[in-house]
């Protein structure tokens, strides 16, 4: 298993239950198990969400925790296969299976494995532009999705309470609703303080989604 996921996936879960005061002791030490397992991928996704299935107190957690449990099989799994096993029909199967699952989170922290690989820091404009390539007219969902986000770069210039003042406005149904606020905070503060955290929490709509997904995403940048 990938030792950042790990890291992710902990402070993830124990970010959730602090803030709604649940135990996820139980719970994270099933998901580590599953997640290092040498099972096939979608038997772990079943595994998976069993898991949420006994823990529903958990259940905002189980799209985020999918998003981790592709990338650990993208950074750990897929090395015990074959070479070209991304390019296999079994896997365009596994694609086309899982197509309505995960969140746009998956993108960010592809984009923060890539840096880590490179030794850069991590940037807003360069996730936008580099990364996702939203200027590309080939890739206008990307842009489409990421809209609020490219009309409110400055944010990583402002304040937890200016992000989260956005985040209200943005449509409940738009793809990045719930993960504005969050993925914004950490552009903003990749390496928040015990005292930035509370602040962050504090302005939150959402505090232990959004304590979660952020503390995730701290945790896997590195």
């Amino acid at each position: 298993m990938d030792t950042y996921v790990v890291q992710a996936l902990e402070n993830s879960v124990q970010a959730y239950g602090s803030i709604e005061q649940k135990d996820g002791n139980g719970m994270l030490r099933q998901l580590t198990e599953i997640f290092a397992g040498d099972g096939a991928f979608l038997d772990k996704v079943s595994l998976v969400d069993r898991v949420f299935d006994d823990f529903p107190q958990f259940e905002e957690l189980r799209e985020i925790t999918f998003d981790l449990l592709l990338l650990n099989f993208f950074a750990a799994d897929v090395k015990k296969l074959e070479e070209d096993y991304l390019e296999s029909d079994e896997w365009e199967e596994i694609e086309d299976r899982t197509i309505d699952r995960g969140t746009e989170l998956l993108n960010v922290l592809l984009y923060l494995r890539e840096c880590a690989d490179e030794q850069i820091e991590p940037q807003l404009d360069d996730y936008l532009r580099e990364f996702l390539l939203v200027d590309d007219d080939e890739f206008q969902d990307e842009h489409r999705i990421y809209e609020p986000v490219i009309a409110h770069q400055i944010l990583v210039d402002s304040s937890y309470a200016e992000i989260a003042k956005v985040a209200s406005k943005i449509s409940e149904d738009h793809e990045l609703a719930e993960l504005f606020y969050p993925i914004m905070g950490f552009f903003y503060e990749q390496h928040p303080a015990a005292e930035d955290l509370n602040l962050y929490v504090r302005h939150s709509a959402n505090p232990a989604f959004d304590a979660a997904v952020y503390q995730l995403l701290v945790a896997y940048n590195h």
